[in-house]
């Protein structure tokens, strides 16, 4: 049975992956930072393994991972937003957003690294965001943050594919969360009008991309970067 570990999945997508990797077999680690109770809810519907982490603080993704053991699949969901004009973003904060969504990658991924090169195998699915790719007025930190990770995939891809290990990146559009939670009716309906498709997307349909991408079929996939926006980047 092959382990997958999800940062940031006692909610939302992250959730959603849990639940879906699970269906596809793996034996899934539930990481979450700040939301035990709703973590270990999930954990426990799955039979899966709850464990605490900061993905942005290298030492706490070294015990995460003394705790999981071994992973097969890795999907680098956890991130966080800011929505502020640039001119308003301190340091601090701009920091902050890179150290979770970027640095909490690299942390993951340089634990998840020697376990799969050893085999010569593994999935690494990135959780990335359509303003990765088109950018957002208010959310210059987030955007780039999460254009790091596109470029990120697309290196690593061509890095570790000798050893058997693809990684992907997902980009959800404007998705029905918690991260969205914020936005009042009028804001979502907008974005809903601005979408193809006319509506928001689900956690599991962004979670149904990433559990292609960790499976077999995905095998000759790899370095990609699949918009699950509903048509809102074309």
């Amino acid at each position: 049975m092959r382990t997958a570990l999800i940062s940031g999945a006692s909610r939302g997508i992250g959730a959603a992956c849990a639940r879906a990797l699970t269906r596809d077999g793996c034996r899934v680690v539930v990481n979450y930072q700040k939301s035990a109770q709703a973590a270990q809810t999930l954990a426990g519907q799955i039979g899966g393994l709850a464990v605490q982490g900061d993905v942005s603080d290298p030492e706490d993704v070294e015990r995460l991972f003394a705790r999981a053991g071994d992973v097969d699949v890795l999907v680098a969901n956890a991130g966080i937003a800011l929505q502020k004009l640039f001119t308003d973003t301190t340091p601090e904060e701009w920091r902050r957003i890179f150290s979770v969504n970027v640095d909490g990658a690299y942390n993951l991924i340089r634990a998840a690294l020697p376990h799969m090169i050893h085999q010569k195998w593994g999935r690494i699915v990135v959780v990335s965001s359509v303003w990765g790719i088109r950018g957002a007025s208010c959310e210059a930190a987030y955007s780039a943050s999460k254009a790091a990770l596109i470029g990120l995939t697309k290196a690593l891809a061509k890095e570790l594919g000798p050893s058997g290990i693809t990684v992907n990146c997902v980009a959800p559009g404007v998705i029905d969360t918690d991260m969205n939670g914020n936005l009042d009716e009028a804001a979502l309906g907008e974005l809903a009008e601005s979408t193809p498709l006319c509506r928001l997307g689900t956690p599991e349909e962004t979670a149904a991309a990433v559990s292609f991408l960790c499976s077999d079929a995905a095998a000759f996939v790899t370095g990609q970067v699949l918009s699950v926006d509903g048509g809102f980047a074309v």
